[in-house]
């Protein structure tokens, strides 16, 4: 954890000032039984009400969630959510933001839904997720050969859908999902740090998964920091690593310390 802090030192300038950027499932929470299980937790809220109060922080939580569940686990104003990784805002005012029209999208996925549906109805361990923007199908507790032969055929239909509406594919381990080409998190964080600038900050985004490596990307051509949440040492452009949402607790509240960043605005 300590590399994590001394990279930031490193970078941080002499007002610091920080704009951090935090997945949820998998960063700031254990991974829930199904994606629509929505259970908030104290820990967490206190610990981004805490630093989404500091003035030398800006914080947004950027997750692949739908708004209307980030919303309930997160019910904080201080801080900027973004659902359907950026298509859904919510500003820190409280103000929503659609970036994706939903009559663009909508017709496509009311098309492929019941293909998926009637793909996994015989097969066990699968989840379909209707995100309304987007849908997601999760082999979390399907056999290995099972989700294989059952998402390659998942894409098949997907590809089809996405060539016709311009839609993007987004793979995984066990998962699938359909959406928005702007369903992209390295295309929100663009967006936000252009939509809500904040003087001499330094960027941080930390994430767990391939959905997040595209803002690590978008991070360092900003010139900030990547760290990526992995029990075991893989392959990423991340600089530094922590182990679990644990392990993010604790670096996030030693963070203002670390920095000294109470005494700054």
């Amino acid at each position: 954890m300590n590399d994590c802090y001394d990279l930031i030192r490193d970078k941080v300038g002499d007002k610091k000032r920080l704009w951090l950027f935090l997945d949820y499932d998998g960063t700031l929470a254990e991974f829930a039984p199904t994606p629509d299980h929505i259970e908030p937790q104290e820990e967490i809220v206190e610990l981004i009400s805490y630093l989404g109060k500091l003035p030398s922080i800006r914080l947004a939580v950027v997750s692949g969630r739908r708004l209307n569940h980030i919303k309930q686990l997160l019910p904080q104003e201080e801080i900027l959510l973004a659902g359907t990784y950026g298509i859904e805002l919510q500003d820190r005012g409280g103000e929503l933001i659609n970036r994706v029209s939903f009559d663009e999208v909508r017709p496509t996925i009311e098309q492929l839904k019941p293909r998926w549906e009637d793909l996994i109805a015989d097969h066990k361990g699968f989840y379909l997720e209707d995100k309304e923007w987007s849908i997601a199908l999760h082999a979390r507790f399907a056999s290995d050969q099972d989700a294989e032969q059952v998402l390659a055929q998942a894409r098949e239909y997907a590809e089809d859908a996405a060539k016709e509406a311009g839609l993007r594919i987004m793979g995984g381990h066990k998962f699938l999902e359909i959406g928005p080409q702007l369903a992209n998190k390295g295309l929100s964080v663009a967006f936000l740090l252009d939509e809500y600038p904040f003087e001499g900050a330094l960027p941080i985004f930390i994430g767990d998964d391939d959905k997040d490596e595209e803002a690590f990307s978008v991070i360092h051509e900003h010139g900030g920091v990547a760290i990526v949440v992995s029990s075991e040492p893989r392959a990423t452009i991340a600089d530094c690593r922590l182990d679990s949402p644990k392990d993010v607790h604790a670096w996030l509240r030693g963070l203002p310390k670390a920095l000294n960043l109470s005494r700054f605005a």
